[in-house]
């Protein structure tokens, strides 16, 4: 399965260019091609949907769709990321598309990793709820910790997709705890940056 991502500097590349990456590499390749749609470029849902109807057309079968608020503070309530999932499902049921949702969840992202037990619980009732508004998948990045990934996996029915990132360093290992999909995001091109600044610093 292919993957179309923002820039790994964590800047957000605008609607109309991902619209045009997508469709880019979707006549390319012979994969299903998600995109990692961030949190919809959109607050409402209605906005949100049709701006999903776009990366459809594209060509996408799948998206991640987080609940962070983007250029915000916090995350989405639980009850509106649900009803932002909704208008997805909705939208993409009108355009006659099983549109893979990879619902994430930025709680561990977004905090510290000493806060990341007291946070699974929260997790698994957005997982829920998600669920039940028309989620496929559930992603928690930012949690590395595996005993917590394994309560997270136990406790909930959609697959689980986590970051490798952190003490998370062996896709065996992580395996071992159910989940379902891993993901690297911007880890990789970060890593061969920060060698090649060293490298070139080194001539000096």
């Amino acid at each position: 399965m292919a993957a179309a991502h923002g820039f790994a500097d964590g800047e957000t590349i605008p609607l109309d260019l991902v619209a045009q990456l997508v469709e880019r590499i979707a006549v390319s390749v012979d994969l299903p091609l998600t995109v990692d749609f961030e949190s919809g470029y959109a607050t409402a849902p209605d906005e949100v949907a049709e701006n999903v109807r776009r990366i459809i057309r594209a060509g996408a079968i799948g998206i991640n769709f987080e609940d962070q608020i983007v250029q915000g503070d916090g995350l989405f309530s639980i009850q509106d990321q649900v009803q932002r999932i909704k208008a997805i499902r909705s939208a993409a049921e009108q355009e006659g598309i099983d549109l893979f949702i990879n619902a994430r969840t930025d709680l561990f992202l977004a905090s510290d990793p000493s806060e990341h037990e007291g946070l699974v619980d929260e997790a698994i009732r957005r997982e829920a709820a998600y669920k039940d508004a028309g989620a496929n998948g559930f992603f928690v990045p930012g949690l590395d910790a595996t005993r917590l990934i394994k309560r997270i996996v136990d406790a909930v029915s959609l697959p689980v997709n986590v970051m490798m990132m952190g003490d998370l360093t062996s896709i065996r290992d992580v395996a071992q705890t159910g989940v379902s999909r891993v993901s690297y995001g911007p880890g990789p091109y970060r890593s061969a940056q920060s060698d090649l600044k060293a490298r070139f610093e080194a001539l000096q």
